[in-house]
């Protein structure tokens, strides 16, 4: 309807065209046409069905996502992973960050991925209130979603928010985890550039340092470089510029993860953290290493969403749902191991998946 309206009005051979164009137009999602016009209620839409774990719209969002991987297949966006352990300052790091950005003619999106409640399974989704001045711009996006318990702290279709984002007209997407357990290594597997935010003063610098996140870490910023802080902030720098020495010298040459201080508060260092990610995604491009990066992480996303659905359709089960109950109480109450229960469940599942083939 929303294509019709507009052929409608500056085309005079409308009536002709339109068994051809709603011909073309069944295999195409209607949010798809305003997405790429960049309009920001459509792009919401999108990734709130995305989002849903509904049947229904699961196939809606199949079908939308179909003609989003089409026109997306020039992309030339930058996908900035940003993560930190509590009180690095993300929010506000990312606020003054994607204010420089906006403000030199670039549209960025922050897909904000806020903690779930084990109890409640509410989140607070309150990065908009943290980021009222980027939120306010008129080159921004700002998507927060809840993680839902998801592991890594990284929501489920957080990889096709960001492909909606790029169809929406946006060159630069920040996706921001929780910042606990996997969820380096998952915003490692859906960005160009993995940021890691360490905050200055923490006590012991390198008993936070895990082999893991430094191996996927492509750059380290100490945040908070202001006032008091400003010695510790350079104290740190070091710190963690010898530990990636040690631990990333044996390391492709084409790019040397470093360390770089900023004042989210002052404005220091921020134009240059920018510039540096601008090199990093130049000497990426020279390399090849891009676009052979990005064809790494579909392959990752299509086993992440294998397993995502076995493990809904194993749940939903009626033969599991029925056998499960006994099984948990018997571990429960230490009767078997969970192991050997898992193996039971398992087995139980494959058979009844024999049985209906």
């Amino acid at each position: 309807q929303w294509y019709q309206r507009r052929v409608r009005a500056v085309c005079p051979y409308w009536p002709k065209l339109s068994v051809v164009v709603t011909r073309h137009l069944s295999n195409i999602h209607p949010l798809f046409y305003p997405l790429i016009s960049c309009e920001r209620a459509a792009l919401a839409r999108a990734i709130t069905l995305s989002e849903s774990t509904l049947k229904k719209h699961k196939e809606e969002s199949s079908l939308l996502m179909n003609s989003v991987l089409k026109h997306n297949s020039h992309s030339n966006s930058l996908r900035i992973g940003i993560s930190g352990p509590p009180g690095a300052g993300k929010s506000t790091f990312i606020e003054a960050l994607g204010l420089h950005i906006a403000n030199l003619q670039n549209k960025l999106a922050v897909l904000a991925v806020d903690p779930s409640s084990t109890r409640s399974g509410g989140s607070l989704l309150a990065d908009k209130t943290r980021m009222q001045h980027l939120s306010a711009h008129k080159s921004a996006f700002i998507r927060p979603s809840p993680n839902r318990g998801h592991l890594g702290g990284v929501a489920k279709a957080t990889n096709d928010s960001i492909q909606l984002c790029e169809a929406g007209g946006y060159n630069v997407i920040i996706v921001e985890t929780v910042g606990a357990g996997q969820s380096e290594i998952a915003v490692a597997n859906m960005t160009d550039l993995f940021v890691l935010l360490i905050p200055p003063g923490s006590g012991d610098e390198l008993q936070g340092i895990k082999k893991g996140i430094v191996e996927v870490a492509d750059m380290v910023i100490v945040t908070k470089a202001d006032g008091n802080l400003k010695t510790a902030a350079r104290l740190v720098k070091t710190e963690y510029s010898r530990a990636l020495r040690l631990l990333r010298n044996n390391d492709d040459p084409s790019w040397k993860p470093f360390v770089v201080t900023v004042s989210s508060l002052t404005g220091e260092g921020i134009a240059d953290a920018w510039e540096d990610m601008l090199d990093y995604k130049k000497e990426m491009v020279s390399s090849g290493k891009y676009f052979e990066k990005r064809k790494r992480q579909r392959v990752s996303w299509l086993w992440d969403h294998v397993q995502d659905e076995l493990l809904l359709h194993f749940k939903k089960d009626p033969a599991i749902r029925h056998y499960h109950n006994k099984l948990e109480e018997d571990v429960r109450n230490g009767n078997i191991m969970p192991s050997v229960a898992a193996q039971l469940l398992l087995s139980h599942f494959l058979e009844g998946r024999s049985i209906k083939n």
